[in-house]
């Protein structure tokens, strides 16, 4: 599960617990203008194929970096609870982040808001 925080046009994700370890990472931090659609993530998405860093347990958590060989580059963080959230970027370290928040419809509002 991941938190997020929007400041001065900046989005700052911060893993937390022990996804911190899954998905070798604590915090990523893109431009709120690099956001473009944010949406729940449908049931039936999964990762790219290729992990590096990260934990892959199908149907139980994705957890890390993800590269499909045709230049995406994922993080995820998700149990495949239907908690997650879709987040597509323009620009940054990744093209597509999917990832589990406590509350996804307040988490939505909050990054199309940017605040």
């Amino acid at each position: 599960m991941v938190e997020l925080e929007v400041t001065h046009g900046t989005v700052t994700i911060r893993v937390l617990g022990a996804h911190r370890l899954w998905a070798l990472r604590r915090t990523i931090t893109v431009e709120h203008a690099d956001i473009g659609e944010v949406v729940p993530a449908e049931p039936w998405l999964r990762p790219p194929w290729l992990h590096v860093p990260g934990t892959y347990l199908p149907g139980v958590i994705a957890a890390g970096t993800y590269r499909d060989g045709k230049g995406r580059k994922e993080f995820w963080d998700t149990r495949f609870d239907g908690r997650a959230i879709r987040i597509d970027l323009a620009n940054g370290p990744f093209t597509r982040m999917v990832v589990d928040v406590a509350d996804p419809p307040a988490a939505i509002r909050t990054l199309i808001k940017g605040h």
